[in-house]
């Protein structure tokens, strides 16, 4: 048999350098990939003065519910009174069935046919829900200067008046986030996206929660005509919808917050009067 030149020595440690390659491609991905899955996916107000988590169901319907006050022109405490309650009622989530409080209890705020509060499928609406909870709150004289557990109570008549305290850090945090009093204190740790955002689809949650706002779509992004506090706002609710509407960044007022740094939000050029939503492209 021939003897083997230098070509074939040549190939062999091409063949080998390919090989290591591939295999530390193969390694990097799957270290990645595995990563990604062992993120703690949540989010978190941070005020300063103190700050809370939940999970990201539970921040997203705290934002509904915070919108909907700023959309009323309602305090921050308003939304403060509804969170806590929300989150004593029914951990923060539309669910469909009752508790010890009555068998035909639903919704966020766990609200009864039979007193009044709507249809079922109206209280299934979060939105119906949550105007609901401030048409009540907003006729008790002096709600602003209650104690949370009290406010709650005279709205939700709950056999168990003093479980509503328990919630209020978290309420008070997340209400001042999303409603836009504190700037740049809501972060969400979230994965990649699974699937592309759609500007379209922010733009009409958005206008569920808010009302009609002036926005515009640029490419993959949602532009949103707004200053101050609501703006502040409108940015907030988009990091705590981020897991549901593909959202991977957030400028507003100087600031912008990256899905993919975990840190949270950082400085930038961005202009005052508006806010950028983007999604994730499609791949």
């Amino acid at each position: 048999m021939a003897p083997r030149g230098r070509g074939f020595r040549r190939a062999t440690v091409l063949l080998l350098a390919l090989a290591l390659i591939a295999g530390g491609v193969y390694t990097v991905v799957a270290i990645v990939q595995r990563s990604e899955t062992l993120v703690s996916e949540r989010c978190t107000a941070d005020t300063g003065a103190q700050s809370a988590e939940l999970a990201t169901d539970q921040a997203a319907n705290a934002a509904l519910i915070t919108a909907v006050a700023v959309r009323r022109g309602l305090p921050a405490r308003a939304a403060s009174i509804a969170v806590a309650t929300a989150m004593q009622e029914s951990k923060l989530r539309n669910i469909g069935r009752g508790d010890q409080a009555g068998p035909d209890s639903r919704g966020l705020f766990q609200q009864r046919p039979s007193q009044g509060w709507g249809t079922q499928e109206q209280i299934m609406d979060p939105y119906f829900a949550a105007n609901a909870f401030y048409d009540a709150l907003v006729k008790i004289p002096g709600y602003e200067s209650l104690d949370i557990t009290d406010a709650a109570q005279r709205v939700q008549r709950s056999a168990f008046p003093a479980a509503y305290a328990q919630h209020e850090v978290m309420a008070r945090s997340f209400a001042s986030a999303l409603s836009g009093q504190s700037t740049a204190a809501l972060q969400c740790t979230l994965r990649a996206p699974d699937a592309a955002g759609q500007p379209d689809t922010v733009d009409v949650e958005l206008s569920l929660a808010y009302g009609e706002l002036t926005t515009a779509v640029e490419g993959g992004s949602l532009v949103v005509e707004a200053g101050g506090s609501q703006a502040w706002s409108v940015a907030q609710w988009a990091v705590a919808n981020a897991k549901d509407l593909a959202v991977v960044q957030v400028d507003v007022a100087g600031h912008r917050w990256l899905r993919k740094n975990q840190a949270g939000w950082e400085e930038s050029d961005a202009p005052d009067g508006q806010v950028r939503i983007t999604v994730a492209p499609a791949p």
